[in-house]
């Protein structure tokens, strides 16, 4: 039977079918790479996208051609070599007819076939072009495995790229085999019919060859399998690494596999030519009966009833490796272990005296004060913060102090009513304004009851307005704070949306920028042009959006602004990078920069563990991207990246010249990683250790800081990593899946320090205990970043002598008497309390503890203020509204005179019940007749937020520039009026409408 002849016109229609489909498939994909090949040469990386790209492409077609062309050569001899006459067994034998059909479209079948075989095989192996690059371009580590001698970068860059190439040969080897099988059957050359069926002479030759090249291949993969054994999970979830089984049963095992496979794979070769099948057959045998008996008996028996029953001393040669090769894979061999009691006196003298890390205790938490600078310094709707803050140290005055900070980005998701037009949405809302930072260690004054008005950060915002920074020093409000030369946002961690901007004044709408400049034009050079017909047909096709295509706003300079967020912005400039989840943002020569840290990975570092990267970063905190929980056993933070908040230019920096994996990646993509030596002594001040890292090097420190492998394998002096007790149900010792306690950013001097530094800690626990046992801190000072500090504490503690952990802290708190009265008092129907961060900090040696106490009004408009101060040193418990009044408690009289105080006092009687609850969009003033200018400030404040309410639901821009500029003035009345006296009133809340 033979197909249908095709007339031209049904060819052309087909022909035409086939474009549309490739055309629809092929589209997208095409669109995509236009747009990131523009995105890329904005960025100035665009030789990043052609290694890509290219390297892609060619191993598309190499696998193709491989798989493809494996494939059509079995296809080409099946069909060369067929039977001349094949004798049918009956007159309705259907393999007749389908044999008819193929020979009557051989180049169809013939070419289609395989193409498409190739097709999908390239499609599916491009991917891999990261470890195709790595061996070439891989260097030596300066290191050898102990087993091999092989240099580690043999195990890092050439064995995965072999493993890899073998794995492909295996793929066109058994496809070509399936293809000549099934090619044979079908044109004669095997026939089921009769005793035992037939094989023709050339059938027997190529299927022959074929499987002989197969377990010829297989020979090759036991040859490259010892090597992984130096991967062997076999001790595992101990320790990872070749084991006594695999070093003296599975090792012996794989070289005679080896040698049977060779032996095999001549069997396969002669059979095929002797013409004798059995040969070949008896081969097949004996491989897998020797790969049963020796390749898994053997070393089962060996386990069972030679090692397990010795396993602590059998084991010590792999565990000392293991141990060896982790602390060199993750960078732990440099840490400095410190013996420290933990059961200090301090009386009140010494607190009083100290001027190191009592005065920087830090009270602010980053994680819970995004909706206070949001209300109290956000301003208008559109602004916003992310979910959690940040930290980072300053110097300013002469005095460094670290601060909570963050930009204060565009929030498109706030805009509302006519807002959120197309126009408003992309052209005029398009950049954030300022850097906000507050002392981390005060608040403006100490809160007296529920409805008391303070413990609120004292922030300033370097802005268009306010440049300098002023008002970051409460003495001093005039004073410079933080200057920032450039402070608008266009990039950032809420910039989720594409930006048109910039264009011809008269037909750009002109972007927002102040209330004072809504008409600005960006003139910075981030943004790829959108000013041509063709680039502004892609975007219109890229998002679906039409008005990008016919809108006459968008005119000669306009440029679009893509992919913005920070740590999206360094993934793609450097793909092989693994991308910190929490990237900072910092002021360096007057410019906003956000800071990411960059890490370069492995998974086959001989003998190191193997971690789970996700599993081992997860903590409490929200608002950080979480890692994907892919299994590395090397890790260094090698790069440091910026990325301008104005012009989205992305800077990488290497910091970690000895680390190979990046040498090898700077061969890659030369002159894609900046050298150390172009750092400035500016952004080095503010490069904070990377959380990421600190809580990975935690995880492995709770176990590798044990120096004996055999009490590495009693696990009995391990550690952990604490429950985070301040989240729900974190007191609970019997609750499961509650996240870890995350790492803190301190300012202080830990012991082993000889000046006040800052530092990222954690506290650590015994084994399955809530006793402390460790302190861990890691100093981001600039003279020795990266120094690991561990206070071990005595193991042999017991009874009373034992130092009280973070959940047995939070427990005491909760219990305290104090606490429970005033907890009473917070926890009504209108307030809800928060637990800020437990920070642990080693003092004069012992341990404090300082966590703040935060109340929120449960309405949609409020935002958390600092209540309360709970501090524990060693027995004593302190609760108070100031951290030096609960020091007091602790340590008695004297001890206040070195923690910060609020900057204001505190008030000594409750508000009216009329004052409205922080956060309530509604201000009273006080009482008529006070103070008749603040009267007449707190009216103007009170109109001016209603025009700006009214203003915002038109649209009407104008008259929410003249709305803000009459805010500002009513405010800066009433705060000189009130500093003039006549009231105690509280400060009137002029949260912005939905806001």
């Amino acid at each position: 039977m033979s197909l249908p002849k095709l007339s031209r016109r049904s060819r052309i229609l087909l022909i035409i079918a086939a474009v549309i489909v490739l055309a629809l498939l092929l589209g997208a994909r095409l669109l995509d790479t236009y747009i990131n090949w523009l995105w890329f040469g904005e960025v100035g990386a665009r030789q990043v996208f052609n290694t890509v790209v290219v390297t892609r492409i060619v191993l598309f077609f190499a696998i193709g051609l491989l798989v493809g062309g494996s494939l059509a050569l079995s296809l080409w001899i099946a069909y060369r070599t067929r039977p001349v006459f094949v004798p049918l067994s009956g007159a309705d034998e259907p393999l007749s007819r389908y044999r008819s059909a193929v020979v009557g479209r051989i180049r169809l079948f013939g070419i289609g076939i395989p193409l498409v075989a190739g097709l999908i095989a390239g499609a599916t192996g491009e991917g891999d072009w990261q470890r195709v690059q790595l061996f070439l371009h891989g260097t030596s580590f300066g290191q050898t495995d102990p087993e091999f001698g092989n240099d580690i970068g043999f195990y890092a860059f050439s064995l995965p790229f072999y493993e890899w190439l073998l794995g492909w040969l295996f793929v066109a080897t058994t496809i070509a085999f399936i293809g000549g099988l099934i090619a044979q059957y079908l044109f004669g050359g095997i026939r089921l019919a009769g005793r035992g069926g037939q094989l023709s002479g050339p059938a027997r030759v190529q299927l022959a060859v074929t499987a002989g090249l197969f377990v010829l291949l297989k020979a090759v993969e036991y040859f490259f399998d010892r090597y992984n054994l130096l991967l062997s999970d076999r001790g595992a979830p101990l320790f990872n690494g070749a084991t006594y089984t695999d070093l003296n049963a599975v090792l012996p095992a794989k070289l005679i596999l080896l040698c049977i496979s060779a032996i095999c794979a001549v069997a396969f070769f002669a059979g095929a030519f002797l013409r004798n099948i059995q040969l070949p057959a008896i081969a097949l045998v004996l491989l897998i009966l020797s790969g049963v008996l020796v390749g898994a008996a053997w070393p089962a028996i060996l386990e069972q009833f030679s090692v397990k029953p010795n396993a602590n001393q059998k084991e010590a040669l792999s565990i000392s490796r293991n141990m060896a090769a982790t602390k060199d894979a993750f960078g732990l061999n440099s840490v400095q272990y410190i013996d420290y009691s933990g059961a200090g006196q301090a009386t009140a003298a010494q607190i009083s005296s100290d001027t190191t890390t009592v005065p920087n205790i830090r009270l602010l938490d980053p994680n819970v004060l995004s909706p206070t600078f949001t209300q109290r310094v956000g301003r208008e709707n559109f602004y916003g913060f992310p979910a959690k803050l940040d930290i980072d140290r300053y110097e300013v005055g002469g005095k460094t102090q670290d601060y909570i900070v963050a930009a204060r980005e565009i929030n498109t998701a706030n805009l509302t009513g006519n807002q959120t037009s197309w126009i408003n949405k992309h052209m005029v809302y398009t950049h954030g304004n300022g850097f906000v930072a507050a002392q981390a260690n005060t608040i403006d004054r100490a809160v007296s009851s529920a409805n008391s008005d303070g413990g609120y950060p004292i922030a300033a915002t370097s802005d268009t307005q306010n440049p300098t920074g002023a008002g970051l020093d409460p003495a001093n409000p005039a004073a410079p704070g933080i200057p920032v030369r450039e402070p608008r946002i266009y990039y950032g961690e809420l910039t989720n949306d594409y930006a048109i901007v910039g264009g011809q004044p008269g037909k750009a709408p002109g972007e927002y920028d102040s209330a004072a400049n809504s008409n600005y034009r960006y003139d910075g050079s981030g943004g790829v042009p959108i000013d041509n017909l063709f680039n502004r047909l892609a975007f219109a096709a890229k998002y679906g959006e039409r008005n990008i295509l016919f809108s006459a706003a968008i005119s000669d300079g306009s440029k679009i602004m893509y992919n913005r967020d920070p740590r999206q912005r360094v993934q793609m400039v450097a793909p092989w990078l693994t991308v910190d989840g929490d990237p900072y943002p910092a002021v360096v020569g007057g410019r906003v920069q956000w800071i990411v840290d960059g890490y370069t990975t492995l998974n086959n570092y001989p003998y190191a563990q193997q971690t789970a990267l996700g599993q081992a970063t997860e903590d409490s905190l929200t608002g950080v991207a979480r890692q994907a929980n892919s299994t590395i056993n090397y890790i260094r933070n090698s790069v440091k990246a910026t990325v301008d908040a104005f012009t989205g230019t992305v800077t990488l920096y290497s910091v970690d010249d000895k680390d190979p994996v990046l040498k090898a990646w700077e061969q890659v993509f030369p002159g894609t990683v900046t050298p150390s030596s172009a750092i400035s002594p500016e952004l080095r001040a503010h490069f904070r250790y990377p959380e990421d890292l600190f809580k990975v090097q935690r995880e492995l420190l709770a176990k590798y800081h044990v120096g004996d492998p055999q009490e590495f394998y009693t696990t009995n002096t391990f550690w952990n990593v604490p429950q985070d007790p301040t989240q729900e149900g974190g007191t609970n010792l019997e609750a499961s899946g509650l996240a870890n306690q995350p790492g803190y950013y301190v300012l202080g001097q830990a012991p082993g320090e000889g000046k006040t530094t800052f530092q990222l800690t954690s506290p650590l626990t015994a084994l399955q205990r809530q006793y402390l046992a460790a302190w861990m801190s890691v100093s981001s000072d600039p003279a020795d970043y990266g120094t690991i500090r561990v206070l071990k504490l005595p193991t042999a503690a017991g009874g009373n002598s034992q130092v009280d952990g973070p959940v047995q802290v939070q427990n005491k708190f909760q219990s305290d008497s104090r606490f429970a009265q005033e907890r009473t008092l917070f926890s009504n129907q209108s307030v809800t309390v928060i637990f800020g961060n437990l920070i642990t900090l080693p003092l004069d040696g012992g341990f404090l503890y300082v966590e703040p106490v935060y109340i929120q009004q449960r309405n949609q408009n409020s935002y958390p203020q600092l209540a309360r101060v709970l501090v524990s040193y060693g027995s004593k418990i302190g609760f108070a509204s100031t951290l030096g009044d609960a020091l007091k408690q602790v340590f008695g009289d004297g001890a206040n005179q070195s923690a910060t105080p609020p900057t204001q006092p505190s008030q000594s009687t409750p508000t009216s019940p009329t004052t409205p609850p922080p956060g309530s969009n509604s201000t009273v003033p006080p009482a008529a007749g006070a103070n008749p200018a603040l009267d007449k400030a707190v009216a103007d404040i009170q109109t001016a937020l209603s025009q700006l309410k009214q203003a915002q639901q038109s649209g009407d821009f104008a008259a929410q520039g003249q709305a803000l500029a009459a805010l500002d003035a009513a405010t800066r009345a009433y705060e000189a009026a009130k500093s003039s006296g006549g009231t105690t009133s509280n400060t009137p809340t002029t949260t912005q409408p939905g806001g």
